[in-house]
């Protein structure tokens, strides 16, 4: 296990989550699987407590802590993607897999993790400063999942 974790809370899917994680990310997969060793408030000893897995090269642990902690946007993931094709690939594969769309390029998978699919023309384009940066945060702003095409249009002006 890395010396630095970030640990997820889930109701009771955190092996369902990891394995969907490690079917469409690359640099994921799911590392290990520990059960329960005797009962506690949300489960049964033998129950799947915690999951060790990677999302993109990050170390994770997912628990299987129970309904009692829900999840916000304060916490998400970020995925940079370099086209369209990437963006459309990630962002389909979690709205479509019982995800909902929000804003700016942010989605919520099926157990309520919120990620932001980011093209890094749209990163770039607001680090460059001044009106470009401008003009692609007001392109953005506009926006559910982010148009590149529509991004590099707004860069230019």
């Amino acid at each position: 296990m890395a010396k630095n974790t970030i640990c997820v809370w889930y109701d009771k899917d955190a092996e369902a989550a990891a394995r969907f994680y490690a079917e469409t990310f690359p640099d994921s997969f799911v590392t290990a699987i520990h059960r329960a060793p005797g009962d506690y408030p949300s489960g049964k000893a033998g129950d799947v407590l915690t999951v060790e897995f990677t999302v993109a090269g990050v170390a994770c642990l997912g628990l299987n802590g129970g309904p009692a902690i829900t999840h916000t946007e304060a916490f998400s993931f970020q995925i940079a993607t370099d086209d369209q094709a990437e963006t459309d690939l990630y962002w389909n594969a979690i709205v479509g897999n019982g995800g909902q769309e929000s804003a700016c390029g942010w989605c919520k998978d099926r157990w309520g993790i919120s990620w932001q699919i980011t093209p890094r023309v749209l990163t770039e384009g607001i680090a460059a400063g001044g009106d470009e940066a401008k003009r692609a945060f007001e392109a953005m702003m506009t926006m559910t999942k982010i148009d590149v095409a529509a991004i590099q249009a707004a860069r230019r002006g």
